[in-house]
């Protein structure tokens, strides 16, 4: 029996709780390591190094493993952001730690949060990139998710010795094969094919090894991966992309979305068409988690969130926002009237479901190049901003009317931000029985109810190890 309680019944939940099962909230921290809104740094009480402090880092992480998160998100960059030096001088978001060397460091004071890193199947080896995530597991026992990106900033090409970035399209069919890869080399060995008897001398049985031997357009691996399986079978497989290449990427292989939405109903149409290709292609849909980013500032009364948002807001240079609008445009924004209409934009090989929000945003709240740029300066997605009880709401509502399965939480300055997060909305989203009160399971995928994968070349030995 599932009890969807009305808002006005809501205090009756912590009653009937026990009776019911309810669908529950996923929670991410979405951090680079810190917060994304380019005026963090500056907030009174802020920490103005937290992205390069690991006493910093750490203290957040433990605090979202104190607030039962499932998962601490790195996002990464492979090039300082193609920003005009104005804008660069004055954000802290350009530059951050290297993600499996944070996130190795984490595991290691941490035991139950999930570690995801973002890593790019554009500049990146599937086999390096193999053998990192099949490590990070291991180091945190079943705790690594990856993210696959292709990568947007054009600027990044210039790092590997190309002089253009590769077209948008074709970067996603290299982003599957290197998927296909990955995930075959993850699967070179069988769960028991390393028995370690000692009596008997037989450490490795050569029989539960798999070569795999790949040749494809983009890649030539032999393998084995010179690693044991990983805790989970695999690392949780995370996607971020949007456009029509991006999602069904994400449909085909993806365990978790780091979607954008908006607004509600934006996030439910998002949802609607992910979850109809899973169930085009035979996957069950609560293999998918949808869990869009979501930015989120909490006060004792609604009127002092929104203080606190426009103090934040107010905090951002001009330039650093004129520069923030020239990226989502992939195109140079700072020659364009500031007090008039959004010009028509050219396609760019940059991220054109960024692009796409930016534009309609635009449009539809007729807003000038200058507004734009100062919303996208500091945080122009999804957005809650009230109290533990108003935030609880709507985070409910987006889960009882399939806009989501969860929020990837953005904060909007550390430490308070988070700080308040944790100790005002979890508890009000526990009272209501739709989030944890205690982690159930120990590795990332028993968090987000996802089951680890069959070997692909060994099916008979799955349950062998680590169920």
């Amino acid at each position: 029996m599932v009890v969807l309680a009305s808002r006005a019944d809501r205090s009756l939940t912590g009653i009937i709780i026990g009776m019911t099962t309810r669908k529950q909230l996923h929670l991410g921290a979405f951090m680079r390591p810190v917060s994304l809104h380019t005026g963090a740094w500056r907030y009174p009480g802020a920490w103005p190094d937290a992205n390069f402090n690991l006493g910093h880092i750490v203290r957040l992480a433990q605090k979202l493993e104190e607030g039962r998160f499932d998962a601490f998100f790195m996002a990464d960059h492979l090039a300082v952001l193609n920003m005009p030096v104005e804008a660069l001088k004055r954000s802290h978001t350009v530059t951050s730690f290297e993600p499996f060397t944070l996130l190795s460091a984490l595991a290691m004071v941490t035991t139950r949060i999930g570690l995801v890193a973002t890593a790019s199947t554009t500049f990146e080896e599937p086999y390096h990139l193999a053998r990192r995530f099949a490590s990070l597991d291991h180091i945190s026992n079943g705790r690594a998710g990856w993210n696959i990106v292709t990568t947007s900033n054009p600027d990044a090409a210039l790092n590997f010795g190309l002089d253009d970035h590769m077209e948008h399209d074709e970067r996603y069919v290299r982003a599957r094969e290197f998927y296909d890869v990955v995930t075959g080399l993850w699967d070179s060995f069988a769960d028991d094919a390393f028995p370690r008897d000692a009596s008997s001398g037989l450490y490795f049985d050569p029989s539960r090894l798999h070569m795999l031997d790949h040749k494809g357009p983009y890649f030539s691996v032999r393998g084995p991966l010179n690693i044991a399986r990983p805790v989970q079978g695999w690392p949780v497989i995370v996607q971020a992309g949007a456009s029509e290449p991006g999602r069904q990427l994400a449909a085909e292989t993806a365990e978790a979305i780091f979607a954008a939405a908006p607004d509600l109903a934006t996030g439910r149409a998002f949802y609607a068409d992910v979850k109809g290709r899973l169930d085009r292609l035979g996957r069950p849909r609560e293999h998918l988690k949808i869990l869009p980013g979501a930015f989120v500032v909490v006060g004792d009364s609604v009127e002092e969130a929104r203080a606190k948002r426009a103090r934040l807001d107010s905090l951002v240079h001009y330039d650093s926002a004129i520069a923030s609008l020239s990226i989502a445009l992939g195109h140079d924004a700072s020659r364009f009237d500031p007090d008039g209409p959004l010009p028509e934009v050219p396609e760019t090989n940059a991220s054109r479901s960024a692009r796409e929000r930016v534009i309609e945003m635009a449009r539809r709240e007729n807003l000038t190049v200058r507004q734009l740029a100062q919303r996208l300066g500091g945080y122009s997605g999804l957005a809650f901003v009230g109290t533990a009880q108003t935030i609880a709401d709507e985070m409910e509502e987006w889960l009882e009317t399939e806009g989501s399965d969860g929020f990837n939480i953005t904060f909007p300055f550390l430490p308070a931000g988070l700080d308040d997060f944790v100790d005002k909305v979890v508890p009000e989203l526990q009272r209501r029985g739709i989030f944890r009160r205690e982690y159930e399971g120990t590795t990332l995928r028993e968090h987000l109810g996802l089951p680890r994968p069959e070997n692909r070349f060994f099916p008979a030995a799955r349950e062998a190890v680590h169920g």
